[in-house]
């Protein structure tokens, strides 16, 4: 009998033991797509490619976006969502564009990386994500980062944890880095990564046609990065762009199936804007607008009157100030703001209509542009009526009827009058050619300065504002996360003037973000 007993309970013993095992396990939830072996075609977006015209880009060939979801600080190490990502991931979906997302960790500890894992797939939960969840870990070599000093050791363990959550909670994961980092596990252990995960590469060759072209990283990858210059209607600004050597036969379901609230884009996207709390009046009229631009999606919802008081709240190095009058939220144009409460708007009148006070010294020359530059109703890139009106291009003659001293040239153009930058200009000689450019042939005029900004992602810095003249060679690469002050910037033609390691260098304005906005 007591034999039967001990057999019973260690039955009883053996039963619970398994049940708890089982109920231990986390079971991975199943994907009811299947991979195939197609190549397909995508960009990764983020806030710094501003509103995103999802039907243009889906039309355009999109297949596939990796959509930026949020970021852990460089510094303070808060996680925070990206301010454009239930807009892209809402829009991309609307329109047939298969969903994958990146999560960018400054993690320093493997519980970090869960967190940030675990994060990523609450916020994920109601959207269809079909292709991998990325982790994506950059500028852990600049000395103001949080991982800093850590080893190749420790941070593949870090990004390995993240990896392994996003899998737990059934999502594929997929490990993000530039060539560089990963080539002879330079900066990562790439082989105990690539053994479990897809690896997506970055690297950018001169020629970047993935029809005809592959990576040089001779390393496993299944997706590759391929250029950060990429075109794409409907994306105002450049886009990366990918190849991804797989696809699926269908769209995965949310894990969640409740609808997400409707999303809406972030107007401040590509505006860093700085909070103040100050009274402005207009100089005399200013348009207040739903959204800071000038474009047709733009509305002007009040004209602000010089005498009328509204309170400032924040302005941007853009050129835009957001207001609040009779309590409503406006943009309006900084240069047409005044502090001074007491400005008289007839002395403003004293400039003109337009209130554009640009003297021109009278010429008379026949020119052509350089390369190509736009054509303005106005000498101006911030006032409202200073359209665009036409593009002159290299070979197309305009007669040059004045110049001034800040850097605009005042056209003829097929009968028209017409403002365009004196430095994108250059004399034709008596048969309608292009002269000779003078030895200092680019003579971009800048607008003084003095904010710090890093890299979005890496831009290159060079020894003039061009990308075309012979003698502009890139000096050096700046990446996210090294900071460097930016002195000088041409909003027409879209260059920065920055002082790195103290040299005066160039790069392109749309590469750049503001140093503490990471």
């Amino acid at each position: 009998m007591m034999k039967k007993t001990e057999k019973i309970l260690a039955l009883i013993l053996c039963a619970v033991m398994i049940a708890g095992l089982l109920g231990g396990c986390q079971k991975k939830p199943k994907r009811t797509t299947k991979e195939t072996d197609e190549t397909t075609y995508g960009i990764d977006v983020a806030r710094y490619q501003g509103t995103i015209h999802w039907a243009e880009a889906a039309a355009s060939g999109v297949d596939f976006a990796m959509v930026r979801v949020g970021m852990r600080g460089m510094a303070e190490g808060e996680i925070s969502p990206d301010s454009n990502a239930r807009y892209n991931l809402q829009e991309a979906e609307k329109n047939g564009v298969k969903l994958g997302v990146y999560f960018f960790s400054t993690a320093i500890s493997q519980e970090e990386a869960v967190e940030e894992a675990d994060w990523t797939a609450d916020f994920i939960a109601q959207y269809p994500i079909t292709y991998p969840v990325v982790y994506d870990c950059e500028g852990f070599t600049d000395m103001d980062s949080r991982q800093y000093g850590m080893s190749k050791a420790e941070r593949t363990d870090i990004a390995l944890a993240f990896l392994k959550r996003i899998e737990q909670r059934g999502y594929e994961g997929m490990f993000y880095a530039a060539k560089n980092e990963l080539q002879d596990e330079t900066l990562w252990e790439t082989s105990r990564i690539e053994k479990h995960y897809k690896i997506w590469v970055a690297q950018f060759p001169g020629d970047a046609d993935p029809a005809v072209h592959t990576s040089s990283y001779t390393g496993e990858h299944q997706m590759w990065q391929y250029t950060m210059e990429g075109s794409v209607p409907g994306i105002s600004q450049p886009v990366d762009m990918n190849v991804a050597y797989f696809g699926y036969d269908g769209v995965e379901k949310p894990k969640d199936e409740t609808p997400p609230a409707e999303a809406f884009p972030d107007v401040e996207a590509l505006m860093d804007f700085t909070q103040v709390n100050e009274e402005v009046t207009a100089k005399v009229e200013t348009n207040l607008r739903d959204i800071p631009s000038q474009d047709t999606d733009s509305t002007v919802l009040y004209t602000l009157k010089n005498g009328e008081i509204a309170t400032r709240i924040a302005v941007s190095s853009s050129g835009w100030s957001k207001v609040t009058f009779n309590g409503s939220t406006y943009y309006a144009v900084t240069s047409y703001l005044t502090t001074d409460l007491n400005y008289s708007a007839d002395a403003a009148g004293e400039a003109g209509e337009d209130g554009i006070k640009t003297v021109f010294t009278p010429v008379n020359q026949k020119v052509t542009a350089k390369d190509v530059v736009n054509l303005r109703k106005l000498p101006s890139v911030e006032h409202e009526d200073a359209t665009v009106v036409a593009q002159l291009k290299n070979g197309d003659v305009a007669t040059c009827v004045g110049v001034s001293d800040n850097g605009w040239s005042k056209l003829e153009y097929k009968g028209e009058t017409c403002y365009a930058v004196t430095s994108y200009l250059t004399p034709v000689d008596i048969c309608g050619l292009p002269t000779q450019p003078e030895d200092d042939g680019i003579q971009t005029q800048f607008e003084e300065m003095n904010d710090l900004v890093t890299a979005k992602v890496e831009v290159n810095l060079r020894s003039l504002p061009s990308v075309e003249d012979p003698d502009c060679v890139v000096v050096a690469s700046l990446k996210n996360g090294e900071v460097v002050t930016r002195t000088g910037i041409n909003r027409d033609v879209g260059w920065s003037r920055v002082e790195y390691n103290g040299q005066t260098l160039y790069c392109v304005s749309s590469y750049l973000m503001a140093a503490e906005a990471q």
